[in-house]
């Protein structure tokens, strides 16, 4: 049996978040950044944007906060 990875730190890249740390992403970065949250102790995502909490519908947030430590702002410019 093999046994689960724990990363102690994740670093993903998302298009939106809201200032709690729940995460949308674009494209394929669905992929694997979702799983890399929760196995991380420690997740710190590179977002396009943050907007306030509320703003993000339930339907797309794909991580929820609690798998987010700090986020970064880094516009698409920026990259």
């Amino acid at each position: 049996m093999e046994e689960a990875i724990h990363a102690d730190f994740a670093l993903i890249e998302a298009h939106r978040a809201d200032t709690l740390g729940n995460l949308v992403y674009c494209k394929t970065a669905r992929n694997y950044n979702p799983q890399m949250a929760m196995a991380a102790r420690h997740t710190i995502a590179l977002v396009d944007e943050i907007v306030a909490p509320g703003e993000l519908s339930p339907e797309e947030i794909i991580t929820p906060h609690i798998f987010v430590q700090t986020l970064v702002l880094a516009p698409e410019a920026v990259k």
